[in-house]
């Protein structure tokens, strides 16, 4: 079929969006496709719902309303009771935007994006939603810039476009003249990787086969791609807070910790040192636990620097030695990390010793900057043997023989980061992030 305006039957409407639209807002922009126009505000309020308060993380919501002449013929306001159409989309528009925010990351902060009509020619919840991410990152911009969160809490893009078929055909982003004589309409709601967030659709009057929804789905991801280029493109140099990776300070300056950890944990942190962070401070590791150490480390760096913090306190448990070295595994034969001087004071207590049973132990603490510290222990098994093997490692991995018949030394790293005890810690943390 011939569209109205010439449009192919995959091409999406002319778009502009003006960011800044509205100046006294923390975030805002005016969203144009086509004939619909809708501006968009972020509004940024302390603390967060009944539902959430001491749970250390933020909310967001949203609100939508045509105003009266935005489709030619005056439509009332809402008064004390709320249009319901209104209702149902500002609950779609808050659902999607959700999808684009690590609420734990966002502190005990309430964003509002309110989306008003000034002129409907169809697609208007689509283009709330896609002009709505703009104004939230705009927003997030603008508390990084008042001191109110250290990084971005952006975890996705989202945006929005309609599809429907008309005249037996499936088409992006309808007009309000396609939209009234479509025989299916559908809105699709997607992030970056084309996940889906959310469809809504319906047959027109009668059923529709599958191969249109494939059709409609397949148009629908190729047009929100470009809708996603034309909201950088509105953010321009504040951009960059759009899927931010988050950053983990370290509580340690061991490299070999640090290399570790890094590859462990992947590309979804930004990972320091805490020297890198600011902190060239010494933090006093008075517990008698490896878990009260973590904490004590992780606390500290996060109360100095404001970033999430990873603190590691691990070592050697020896059965036959009580549990020694224990806490003081690094210190063992006095000076802090002299692996060859604690190895010599290992073997030198191991002498005649026949059980040789013992266990690596790591305790990870996690300090957010909002939420309550978390601790993750992981143990690995083993014994000590007589005469160090291996060239890799570091610390007691020469003498610690694993279950499989060679030291920790002995191992690669990629090995080694399947079984450590660091490794069982770490699988424990990525189950609690999610």
């Amino acid at each position: 079929m011939e569209r109205k305006d010439a449009r192919s039957h995959d091409a999406l409407r002319q778009i502009k969006i003006t960011p800044g639209f509205v100046g006294t807002a923390a975030g805002s922009c005016l969203m144009e496709t086509g004939g619909t126009r809708v501006i968009v505000t972020c509004s940024v309020e302390p603390g967060v719902p009944p539902f959430l308060r001491g749970k250390g993380q933020g909310w967001l919501t949203a609100e939508y309303a045509m105003l009266p002449a935005s489709t030619g013929r005056r439509k009332q306001r809402d008064g004390l009771k709320k249009d319901g159409r209104g209702v149902e989309i500002a609950r779609l528009i808050g659902r999607s935007l959700r999808q684009a925010v690590d609420l734990k990351r966002l502190g005990e902060h309430t964003l509002t994006i309110d989306c008003d009509v000034l002129e409907a020619d169809g697609g208007t919840r689509t283009a709330a939603i896609t002009g709505g991410f703009v104004a939230l990152s705009l927003a997030v911009d603008w508390m990084i810039e008042q001191g109110m969160l250290k990084e971005s809490p952006v975890n996705h893009q989202v945006a929005a476009v309609s599809c429907g078929v008309v005249q037996g055909q499936a088409l992006l982003d309808l007009c309000y003249e396609e939209d009234s004589q479509a025989e299916a309409d559908m809105n699709f709601v997607l992030n970056e990787k084309g996940d889906i967030i959310e469809i809504q659709g319906t047959g027109e009057g009668k059923a529709f086969p599958e191969g249109l929804l494939h059709e409609m789905m397949g148009l629908a991801k190729e047009g929100i791609a470009e809708l996603m280029a034309h909201q950088r493109q509105a953010l321009a140099d504040k951009a960059w807070v759009v899927m931010q990776p988050q950053t983990m300070v370290l509580a340690s300056g061991n490299a070999h910790k640090i290399r570790e950890l890094t590859q462990l944990l992947g590309p979804r942190f930004r990972i320091i040192s805490m020297r890198e962070a600011g902190f060239g401070g010494e933090v006093e590791e008075t517990g008698s636990s490896f878990s009260e150490n973590a904490i004590l480390k992780a606390q500290a760096v996060r109360d100095a620097t404001g970033f999430l913090t990873l603190a590691d306190d691990s070592g050697l448990e020896v059965t036959a030695l009580g549990g020694a070295p224990g806490v003081h595994s690094a210190r063992y034969a006095g000076q802090h990390g002299d692996d060859a001087a604690n190895n010599a004071l290992l073997l030198k207590n191991m002498a005649g010793v026949e059980d040789r049973s013992a266990r690596f132990v790591c305790a990870l603490a996690l300090a957010s900057p909002f939420a309550p510290t978390q601790c993750f222990e992981g143990v690995c098994p083993g014994e000590i043997i007589q005469t160090p093997r291996g060239e890799g490692g570091f610390g007691y991995d020469p003498l610690f023989l694993y279950e499989s018949g060679v030291t920790f030394a002995q191992m690669g790293e990629e090995e080694k980061n399947q079984v450590s005890h660091r490794a069982r810690a770490l699988k424990k943390l990525k189950e609690a992030l999610g």
